[in-house]
């Protein structure tokens, strides 16, 4: 799942980064309002976590314009101010969620896990395509009760074309999906992965063609 954080705060921005990658997640950082709406424009996320105060376009205005320009995913606010009007103004400009600085870094994770079910209920449900299945909850992958152990890219590869259905990505697409901007690959490196994904499914039992290359498009899942 990937996150865009809009923080200027460079300490605050590492720290939360490290934590959310840690727990799986692929974050993008934003230092500025007008950057962060830049990127939301640009890139698919599924969460958002706005800083209040932002330089060029705080994150009031950044989330009202978010929310004007018709994008649905949740958002969380961070600020330094625990005020019942700073509160009431961000969750009526379109925020999900306030929590104020300092927090308790295990109470934001939490938070953030609530805000990406809800609306959202397949998102911690098995996930099967024949015998391939996905366990969100533990990362864990089968392929007909046989554990498979995949790098983290591959996990998130595989739960990219098991939660879209029929869809076919372009590598562009599974790099702006599974890699932040700041580790992004060259397209080559796709094709590494999907190879060591093909063959570590095929030596369980998969058939070869389980994920599908369509030619001059990319790659999609092949469901039975």
């Amino acid at each position: 799942m990937k996150i865009l954080l809009v923080e200027d705060d460079d300490r605050i921005a590492a720290a939360l980064t490290e934590a959310l990658t840690d727990h799986h997640y692929v974050v993008d950082i934003a230092p500025d309002g007008e950057q962060g709406f830049n990127f939301v424009q640009t890139f698919p996320y599924e969460l958002l976590i706005l800083d209040v105060m932002l330089p060029k376009l705080d994150g009031i205005s950044l989330c009202r314009k978010i929310r004007q320009n018709g994008y649905k995913m949740p958002v969380l606010m961070l600020t330094a101010r625990d005020t019942y009007i700073d509160k009431v103004t961000g969750l009526d400009v379109g925020a999900d969620d306030y929590v104020v600085k300092p927090f308790n870094l295990h109470e934001l994770l939490a938070r953030i896990r609530a805000l990406l079910r809800r609306g959202a209920s397949d998102l911690t449900m098995l996930l099967e395509c024949g015998h391939l299945q996905i366990n969100p909850n533990t990362y864990e992958v089968n392929y007909a009760g046989e554990l498979l152990h995949l790098t983290p890219k591959e996990y998130g590869i595989l739960e990219l074309f098991l939660r879209h259905r029929d869809r076919t990505f372009s590598k562009s697409e599974i790099i702006d999906y599974l890699w932040s901007l700041a580790e992004p690959p060259n397209e080559e490196t796709v094709k590494v992965h999907i190879r060591s994904l093909r063959q570590k499914l095929k030596k369980a039992g998969a058939k070869q063609d389980l994920i599908e290359t369509v030619y001059g498009l990319g790659y999609r899942l092949k469901y039975i």
